[in-house]
Formats: C-alpha cells, sequence, structure tokens
C-alpha cells in the first residue's frame, strides 16, 4: 500500500519525522512531500507536489501543520486521514494571546480547524481528553478521531549510561519556548536552587526567549545555561547528562489540553521527569 505524507512542517522536524518513521516501519511504502523549510511562502507549491503524488496514492496523511493543506488534498478524493496535533485556535488564540476569541482573526483561525476536521476521513490527536475538547469545540462526531499517543523515535532516543557532570545536579528541558511551555517558571526555579549546586541546561528557542532569558539575566542568574536549537539525534545525549528532565509548566487553557513530545522523550530516554498535572498527562501516565 503506498501511503503520500504530507506536513507544512520540513521534513526533520520531529513530529514529521517520527509520523513518517512509523508509517515505514509498519510496512506502508511511503512517498513523502514537505516544505524545505519553516514559512508558508512554500505553500502554493507544496499543494501542487502533493496533489500531483497524491495520483498514485492509495492514502493520504496529512501531518503538522496541515489545516491550510486538508481542504485541497481532499480534491484528490483519496481516503485522508489527518495528524492534527495542533489546533490553530488554541496556539494562536488562548496560548499566544495574539486577539480576542470573539475576534475577526480567532474566528478565521476556528474556521481553519472546523473546515480541515470537516475534510478528514479519519483525525489523529494524542488523548481522549484533547479529542472531547475537538469534538466540542468544532463540531465533528466523535467517531471520527483515533487517539493516538505522542511517542519518541526509538533509533535515537533511548536509555544511555548517566554521564555525570562536575558533580552538580543538573535539569534539562528542550522544546519551543511558547507560553504553554511555562519557562519562566523553570527560571523562577532555577533562582530559587541557583545556591544549591543545581544547574539548567535550557535548549530551543521561540516567541518567549528573549524574555525568559532576559529575566535570568536580570536575575544574574549563574546556574542556567541556554543553547539554541540542537538537532533531534543529539536529544538523548544532552537527556544522558542531566539528572531529571522537565516536561511543560503552563497555565493558559492550551496547557490543560496537552502533553508535549518531551515528555515522552525523557521517559523513552529512562531519565525522571517532572512536569505538570494535567488530564491528559494523566491519561499517558497511568500507575
Amino acid at each position: 500500500m503506498r501511503v503520500l505524507y504530507v506536513a507544512g512542517r520540513e521534513a526533520d522536524y520531529s513530529r514529521t519525522r517520527n509520523v513518517r518513521k512509523g508509517l515505514q516501519k509498519a510496512g506502508l511504502d511511503v512517498v513523502g512531500v514537505f516544505p524545505p523549510r519553516r514559512s508558508f511562502r512554500y505553500l502554493p507549491l507544496l499543494i501542487r507536489r502533493a496533489l500531483l503524488a497524491a495520483r498514485k496514492a492509495d492514502a493520504i496523511v496529512v501531518g503538522f501543520y496541515g489545516q491550510p493543506l486538508v481542504p485541497f488534498l481532499r480534491l484528490s478524493r483519496k481516503p485522508l486521514i489527518f495528524d492534527i496535533y495542533i489546533s490553530t485556535f488554541d496556539t494562536l488564540i488562548l496560548d499566544r494571546g495574539l486577539a480576542g476569541e470573539s475576534s475577526l482573526f480567532a474566528r478565521v483561525s476556528r474556521a481553519l480547524d472546523r473546515v480541515a476536521c470537516a475534510a478528514s476521513d479519519r483525525i489523529v490527536l494524542e488523548t481522549n481528553d484533547h479529542i472531547r475538547d475537538f469534538a466540542s469545540k468544532f463540531a465533528v462526531p466523535a467517531e471520527k478521531f483515533r487517539r493516538v499517543f505522542l511517542a519518541a523515535d526509538e533509533d535515537v532516543i533511548y536509555p544511555r549510561p548517566v554521564q555525570r557532570q562536575d558533580g552538580r545536579f543538573w535539569v534539562h528541558f528542550h522544546g519551543e519556548y511558547a507560553p504553554f511551555h511555562g519557562v519562566n517558571h523553570i527560571i523562577e526555579a532555577a533562582r530559587i536552587l541557583q545556591d544549591q549546586g543545581v544547574c539548567f541546561r535550557l535548549i530551543g528557542t521561540g516567541i518567549t526567549s528573549e524574555r525568559d532569558r532576559g529575566r535570568a539575566r536580570q536575575l544574574g542568574l549563574r546556574n542556567v545555561e541556554f543553547i539554541d536549537r540542537v538537532p533531534y539525534d543529539s536529544l538523548a545525549e544532552y537527556m544522558s547528562r542531566a539528572d531529571v528532565c522537565l516536561g511543560f509548566f503552563g497555565e493558559n487553557r492550551r496547557a490543560e489540553r496537552v502533553f508535549t513530545n518531551k515528555v515522552v522523550e525523557s521517559m523513552g530516554a529512562g531519565r525522571p521527569l517532572v512536569t505538570r498535572r494535567n488530564r491528559p498527562v494523566q491519561e499517558l501516565l497511568v500507575h
């Protein structure tokens, strides 16, 4: 069976990479169509290439970020599965607060989610809690959804011997600096633990990185190391140097609905994990 896998993010983005690899491990013949880099300027070319490739495919899987892609790929009349991953409305309105919930921008964001869901034959989300929220918020029949937990690439992220560093206790975080990740709380924890031999290594960039790094400088923190994004293959190496890994700690409504890749990646690396409690996390972590 030949599957066309189309995503709005570049081929080496973690979600894109992991889903594509999972489809291949399931024995499917996977043809991938991705933009060369993270930019909407490639969207028309991406859609054109995907529609051409769809002619020889038995089914289509659309990955992140796929809301602008799904309505066009529906024209192929092939069975279409949407790994929706995130909501446009939740990300731009509830998390980043770019506009009010009743604004025109919010209505357009909500419409992108709703139209893409309506055009899909099946929709994949990571928890039943998230499915219930999506079904209610975007008027999608619940039977259209399938739950598939997030996963890490086991060929790259697996338990490794702990590489102790200079006798200090190291705390690891990686991910995008976004409000729902709550990096500001990590900075505050670093302040509290500054004189207790606890060091923090934070890997990534994002919309709150200037604010969060600025706060660390303002506090004069000597126990926080900031590193920009690293290749996915390097994450397990960094995690193996840590005594504990961090998940996410945001407090907005988006943070109530999700758990993140870093949660399963930390567990896949065999490291102790500290993360916020919400219903999706509790759905995954059943004792």
